[in-house]
């Protein structure tokens, strides 16, 4: 089975792109962020054409999240436990599905960006990224055996290494240590990044200001976190670079691995 995610930053505006990866690629499924679109404003047409169907949860032209799988989904989940809203209503934003494809459970996530260090999005972000701690903890507690992943875009470089100038990031978010601790706890909860063993350098977002694609000022942001029954089956992994070239590409690349 052939997984990826993607940040395609407005399926609307990317369709052609990612139906054409996923056939070029040979991808089985597909965990998507930042859709930015209702339900009936998704391309599902271009999807079904190629043999792909679609699972989404989007609730306005912000944020959103999809499934596109040649494999059925089953148990589809929006949103996961005392997932916490943010604004004046504290409203839930669209920002995890789940779904089992052929026994293998996935989570597509879009964590919230926090802005700036002193931003309410920034206690919002924490808050979120603990309370998915919490509830991938008791999915793991319930069902140790079956294989799990939490896939999307983190918005957090765990390493300084994920950055290309670590003090250009100085007082920023993504790279603070609060951050970076909440990326931990899920590694301490036993999931584990799959694609860094076998991919340990190479970055999955560019900024599009200021030729940051040309001169590799990139970020890696997007992971793939699996349990230990998910882990043992990675036996390939790949960050497809060349998908951030060419006209009209989202700001961020597949992340791709295949499982035996």
């Amino acid at each position: 089975m052939r997984i990826a995610t993607w940040n395609v930053n407005s399926i609307r505006t990317r369709v052609g792109r990612v139906t054409d990866w996923l056939q070029r690629s040979n991808t089985d499924v597909l965990a998507m962020q930042e859709i930015k679109c209702k339900p009936e404003q998704f391309p599902i047409d271009a999807f079904k054409a190629i043999g792909y169907e679609v699972n989404l949860h989007g609730l306005n032209q912000w944020n959103g999240v999809a499934f596109a799988s040649r494999i059925p989904a089953e148990d589809i989940e929006i949103g996961f436990a005392d997932m916490p809203g943010f604004g004046p209503e504290l409203a839930q934003e669209a920002r995890a599905l789940g779904a089992t494809f052929d026994g293998v459970r996935l989570w597509s996530l879009y964590v919230p960006n926090g802005r700036t260090l002193d931003d309410p999005h920034y206690e919002y972000k924490l808050e979120w990224l603990d309370r998915l701690a919490a509830a991938t903890h008791e999915w793991l507690e319930h069902e140790p055996n079956t294989p799990l992943a939490l896939m999307g875009d983190f918005n957090i470089a765990p390493l300084d290494t994920d950055v290309w100038d670590i003090d250009f990031f100085a007082g920023a978010t993504h790279v603070s240590q609060p951050e970076r601790d909440a990326f931990e706890a899920f590694e301490q909860i036993g999931l584990t990044d799959v694609v860094r063993p076998l991919v340990p350098e190479g970055y999955t977002y560019w900024d599009y200001q200021q030729l940051r694609f040309p001169k590799n000022e990139g970020m890696r942001i997007d992971f793939i976190l699996g349990s230990e029954a998910f882990a043992e089956r990675v036996n390939r992994a790949v960050i497809d670079r060349n998908e951030r070239k060419g006209e009209g590409p989202s700001d961020h690349v597949p992340v791709v691995v295949d499982l035996d």
